[in-house]
């Protein structure tokens, strides 16, 4: 996790840099952040970017992918409540994009470990404007083409799948990629490179 005193924490921020890099690569997609509490958390803050940044006053549907993980179920109903945002579960190929739906989430690959195309089920999406967010398995984005090429708008997952053994305990950190245009509204931290007083390389 980031640490407070940045300014006195030089490795630390470079492995937290190698690690939005690291993302970055992975997903296709421009800004990642040095990580969030866990892929739920990640996934409700998903939803809460695709609201704030929603130009339609009277959006409040967000459609949910029915593989969608039971515990990120649970936290997107949670953070939906308070903000009166009515959650949509269905299958993601048969998703009804209205006018009222400013954002969509993606399982990929989901509880039953399915892997499909996304890409008509987002062009969709953008077509009224609604932002779609995936949650991914990043060892699958080796293999795979990254989801920011397929038009994601925002990419979330778990890092549990770089070697952390599950016995190591948890929550095990997420990660959170989106859009350049989308950067001001990205949760956590960011880690960037500049340059310090002496006009060397500093990260902070």
């Amino acid at each position: 996790y980031t640490p407070y005193q940045a300014e006195i924490a030089q490795g630390r921020l470079e492995a937290l840099f190698n690690f939005q890099t690291l993302i970055s690569e992975l997903t296709g997609l421009p800004i990642a952040n040095a990580s969030l509490l866990d892929e739920a958390t990640a996934a409700a803050e998903g939803m809460s970017l695709s609201y704030a940044v929603n130009k339609k006053s009277d959006a409040n549907r967000f459609l949910v992918d029915s593989d969608v993980l039971p515990q990120t179920y649970s936290v997107l109903q949670t953070r939906a409540e308070p903000l009166g945002i009515l959650l949509e579960i269905a299958d993601p190929q048969s998703f009804e994009f209205d006018d009222d739906v400013f954002g969509a989430f993606l399982q990929l690959p989901g509880c039953s470990g399915q892997l499909w195309d996304p890409s008509a089920c987002i062009a969709n999406a953008h077509t009224v404007g609604a932002l779609v967010t995936a949650a991914i398995d990043p060892l699958a984005q080796v293999l795979m083409a990254p989801v920011g090429e397929l038009g994601v708008d925002i990419a979330i997952g778990s890092t549990q799948r770089f070697g952390i053994p599950l016995g190591f305990g948890g929550p095990h950190a997420a990660f959170f990629a989106t859009k350049e245009a989308f950067k001001r509204f990205v949760p956590g931290r960011l880690v960037g490179q500049s340059l310090d007083a002496d006009g060397k390389p500093a990260l902070r």
